[in-house]
């Protein structure tokens, strides 16, 4: 029986893809970085530092150091880096961003008597700072961040560790991602049940529950299940 339900956060409730791109694109600009390549690198860059944040190689003032050093390629001491960073975290900031369905879907999970939790890969301060700034704190119980956690996701200590924060057993919560390997393989190989959630149909051949839309999400009665509308 369904008693929780984990979401993950950025590009499954808030369009973190567009905002990281639009603010990389002008932040780069004032650096006088104005080729085409500049979203892509920058998220490329910025998944290979954060995935060493994930694995605890780095900390998460740390990743961010190596993603401005390496974007750059400039040699800057952490107080500079540090610097040059909040100038691409003010316009990422201002950028935010809540999909349309997140709301709603939040919504319906309430309603249906479920404990609603976000699980994210990320510092708990910013993201609650993200959540409390896009009004979707009320509609969230409880926030696990990977900095509460020895591990960020796909790591089964992360799904595991998240468990008993909520207080539920893996056999009672689902997942529900935009991540096919953080968050669903993941959360199947922990023991949840897991939806991915596809918005561009980039994984239409996987072998796995799939939406298009959170508002494809509807939850039984409460102690009921998930099912796909």
């Amino acid at each position: 029986m369904l008693h929780a339900v984990f979401f993950d956060l950025d590009d499954t409730l808030v369009d973190q893809q567009k905002a990281a791109s639009t603010a990389a694109i002008a932040w780069a600009a004032d650096h006088g970085v104005t080729d085409q390549g500049v979203s892509r690198r920058w998220a490329s860059i910025s998944e290979a530092n954060y995935e060493r944040y994930s694995r605890r190689e780095l900390t998460f003032d740390e990743q961010r150091r190596e993603r401005v050093r390496e974007f750059l390629n400039a040699e800057v001491d952490d107080r500079e880096a540090d610097e040059l960073f909040s100038g691409y975290l003010i316009k990422y900031e201002a950028r935010w961003v809540s999909f349309d369905d997140a709301v709603p879907a939040l919504g319906r999970a309430k309603e249906a008597g479920l404990t609603v939790a976000v699980l994210t890969n990320g510092d708990e301060n910013h993201q609650r700072m993200k959540l409390q700034k896009l009004g979707l704190t009320d509609a969230v119980d409880v926030l696990v961040a990977s900095s509460m956690l020895p591990a960020g996701k796909p790591d089964p200590r992360a799904f595991s560790h998240a468990l008993e924060i909520v207080g539920v057993g893996a056999d009672a919560a689902l997942m529900v991602g935009d991540s096919l390997e953080k968050d669903v393989r993941g959360a199947l190989e922990a023991g949840l049940d897991a939806v991915l959630l596809d918005r561009d149909g980039a994984h239409s051949v996987a072998d796995v529950r799939r939406i298009r839309s959170l508002d494809e999400l509807i939850f039984a009665a409460p102690g009921g299940s998930s099912i796909l509308s």
